[in-house]
């Protein structure tokens, strides 16, 4: 097996009893934001010369589990990542999407490029943000911690 399929994720389990079911629009969300984490993307534990990799995501508190496990199943390690140092983007990222979706409707092209650049730009800094928690334990590309932190926002989402 070559180095990148082997430091890679293959699946993405996302704990039903810590997270819970979300609406029919949180739910896609949460789908789609899976489904590009693991149709592209560079993932592997620091010090292990396994994979490829299955991601489990719990919520405990203000904290994601993310439990690591071999193509079987089994656990390797679970990494616990505090969601606190993340709150402001969050509440930022939401907010300048509420404008960019409201911009849509009504502004000018350079007005919703100028959201949207914005958004990008909270987007790269909580990718970064995750990449830097996740630093020594889990080692991604910043692609790939973009397409997590995606998923992180979607796990937040209010619909």
């Amino acid at each position: 097996m070559t180095d990148a399929a082997q430091k890679r994720l293959v699946s993405v389990t996302l704990d039903e009893n810590s997270i819970g079911r979300g609406t029919a629009d949180q739910e896609h969300e949460r789908a789609t934001a899976i489904y590009d984490l693991i149709e592209n993307n560079s993932f592997s534990l620091v010090g292990h010369e396994g994979g490829p990799y299955e991601l489990f995501i719990a919520l405990h508190d203000a904290k994601l589990a993310f439990d690591v496990r071999d193509e079987k199943g089994v656990s390797i390690v679970t990494h616990i990542l505090s969601l606190t140092p993340f709150r402001r983007i969050l509440k930022d990222y939401f907010l300048i999407c509420e404008s960019y979706y409201s911009a849509i409707r009504h502004a000018t092209p350079s007005r919703i490029e100028a959201i949207d650049m914005g958004r990008r730009g909270l987007h790269n800094e909580g990718a970064q943000l995750l990449a830097e928690r996740l630093k020594g334990k889990i080692e991604t590309d910043q692609d790939t911690a973009r397409r997590i932190f995606t998923l992180v926002t979607a796990l937040h989402w209010k619909g």
